[in-house]
């Protein structure tokens, strides 16, 4: 019996009907341009949130959750007919959220009865390694599949929009559907290369063992939110921008100098801070492309410094490092790793290193000694692993 189903069990006093799992995941390069038709290049994490779940008939959810390092199992209940924007304005609002936007777009019948559910995770929490997702997709997934039957493809396309739903709306982080993505379609030995221009995907081989090199995650345990309006701003300027001009950045001739030719009039006196978003905004569209064609060819030194290219670019012109992010990625690169950049939303949470495998732990001393010289926290590290999307275990 997995932790989750034990939970279920010791919480509600009987068996689960069925357990699913979603992992978290990592976005090797193509930062926030997911909003803005661009071009994201994640793969999902052996990490996961299991949720073990069972339908009732009284159209209530009843939840219990126990997160990574907690002995404290946290509890919640609600009706189905009481969630929606804004509530609940907690940690359920993830999982609930995504089963009211379910049935909101009618992916799962209106006469969803409700289910109990116990879940239990390893996505390390507030890492900027996308455990909101996790929890969504696995509760989604668990919900169709009890209720309606096994999900196909189209299916788990429409769970990917109401997991978006749930976190846009009833969350209230305005994230643009990497995450959700990854966490419903990823694949063992691969990265996702998503093309948000068409709503295309292409698995791309990224079988890292084979040439004896690792992705490092570097978790820095520096706050992490993404619902504390950085995230937004961030966003509102590029889709203010792509409103005013008519179109995606990504399909807009010169797009840097037409944005800030409209910025002279929509937005006066932020025409270089305009600037420096929308040229993060198509540079890093241009480097994704750039980069799946070298992991396709497995050029893994131009790889690197493309990820290289892409951190400078999120620290310079889109202003969402911190200091724990670019003392992990200098020192990861001092080391001798190939490429390091954050991952993620930004504003805290995790970086990557691409590194030889024998030199995983040297990395991970160098990070640490430099935390330690900037009176920074004590970072963590996993070793990533292209796995599986969500499952029904």
């Amino acid at each position: 019996m997995t932790d989750a189903s034990t939970l279920f069990k010791d919480m509600f006093g009987y068996e689960p009907e069925g357990e699913w799992a979603a992992p978290g995941r990592v976005n090797l390069i193509g930062e926030h341009v997911d909003y803005a038709g661009g071009i994201c290049l994640p793969f999902a994490l052996s990490q996961r949130t299991y949720a073990a779940m069972s339908l009732r008939k009284d159209g209530r959810v009843r939840l219990v959750s126990r997160m990574p390092g907690e002995d404290i199992a946290h509890e919640f209940e609600i009706a189905l007919a009481e969630v929606g924007p804004g509530n609940p304005a907690n940690w359920a609002g993830y999982a609930v959220g995504s089963i009211w936007a379910a049935m909101e777009q009618g992916t799962l019948p209106t006469n969803f009865p409700g289910c109990d559910i116990a879940l239990v995770s390893d996505v390390p929490l507030g890492a900027g390694l996308s455990s909101s997702a996790a929890l969504e997709c696995s509760v989604a997934l668990g919900a169709y599949e009890l209720f309606v039957g096994p999900a196909d493809h189209a299916v788990r396309m429409d769970l990917i929009h109401a997991c978006i739903t749930a976190e846009n709306s009833v969350v209230g982080a305005s994230t643009g559907g990497l995450d959700q993505r990854i966490s419903l379609m990823g694949q063992a030995g691969h990265a996702l290369a998503i093309d948000y221009a068409d709503d295309s995907t292409e698995q791309i081989p990224c079988d890292l063992d084979a040439v004896d090199l690792a992705i490092l995650v570097i978790n820095t345990n520096a706050p992490h939110s993404l619902a504390d309006g950085q995230y937004a701003s961030r966003r509102g300027i590029i889709d203010a921008a792509s409103e005013g001009l008519g179109d995606t950045l990504r399909n807009i001739p010169n797009a840097e100098e037409a944005a800030v030719a409209w910025a002279a009039k929509a937005m006066p006196g932020d025409e270089e801070l305009v600037r420096r978003r929308v040229r993060h905004v198509v540079t890093e569209i241009e480097r994704t492309a750039r980069a799946i064609e070298e992991l396709k060819a497995g050029d893994f030194a131009a790889f690197g410094q493309s990820m290289i290219q892409s951190h400078a670019s999120l620290r310079d012109d889109y202003e969402v490092t911190v200091i724990e992010l670019d003392t992990a990625v200098d020192a990861a690169l001092a080391a001798g790793a190939l490429g390091a950049r954050m991952t993620g939303g930004g504003f805290g949470g995790s970086a990557i290193a691409l590194v030889h495998a024998d030199k995983i732990e040297a990395t991970k001393q160098a990070v640490l000694e430099a935390a330690e010289e900037r009176g920074l926290a004590t970072p963590e590290f996993l070793v990533a692993v292209p796995s599986a999307g969500a499952i029904k275990l």
